[in-house]
């Protein structure tokens, strides 16, 4: 006798759990290019405006959250 196929479940990618977190009422929230290297060149006020995580394109939402299995 076979046993039920059981659904298989998805895996989050983790990768997009390290670059991306969700607010809460769903959005997402991504961290600022241009902010790892060369920043000898770069102002101050430039590099404390780069700290701050800013929204994802609408464009971009749908597939981050699919990653996240939001």
């Amino acid at each position: 006798m076979r046993k039920p196929k059981k659904k298989l479940k998805l895996k989050t990618k983790r990768a997009a759990v390290k670059r991306f977190r969700l607010t809460a009422t769903g959005k997402v929230m991504r961290g600022q290019a241009l902010k790892r290297h060369i920043l000898t060149k770069k102002s101050p006020s430039r590099k404390r405006r780069l700290r701050k995580q800013i929204l994802a394109s609408d464009a971009d939402t749908p597939n981050i959250r699919r990653m996240l299995l939001a």
